[in-house]
């Protein structure tokens, strides 16, 4: 129904909803409020699912990371396919193409930081000795 209704006013040819404009919104490809709860079902199940693996202990280390990423991921997809409607699009992927430079940008922060605190670590500890490193905090405190 949102499709219909942004087609619609930015047409100019809204006229309230009639029985035409439901059925058209109803037909295959459109989103429904099934599909709004279904994601939304979804969306909490995986939630609940991470929150008691990680509340009650059942995993520990790699393993818990592994399952948490695991379903980060799901729920990742969930939200792009029930929420942004990637899947369901009949003009050019604009959200798709929007969603890859979001994605780009976020790879670059995450990996630049990590990056530039890598050779920083690499740098400090190549010229200073632990005791040394103590003496610069303890003498840097005042600031």
């Amino acid at each position: 129904m949102d499709f219909h209704l942004y087609d619609c006013l930015l047409s100019g040819s809204y006229q309230g909803m009639n029985k035409a404009s439901v059925q058209h919104t109803r037909s295959p490809g459109r989103i429904t409020l099934l599909s709004y709860v279904i994601g939304f079902s979804a969306s909490v199940l995986l939630s609940l699912e991470a929150y008691i693996l990680v509340s009650r202990h059942e995993l520990s280390g790699h393993g818990l990371l592994i399952v948490l990423v695991g379903l980060a991921l799901v729920q990742l997809i969930v939200q792009l396919l029930f929420f942004l409607h990637l899947g369901r699009e009949t003009k050019p992927r604009l959200r798709l193409v929007a969603l890859a430079g979001v994605v780009m940008v976020i790879l670059i922060l995450v990996f630049g930081s990590l990056w530039i605190m890598h050779n920083l670590n690499y740098s400090h500890n190549r010229l200073l000795s632990p005791s040394q490193v103590n003496t610069y905090i303890n003498s840097q405190d005042g600031l």
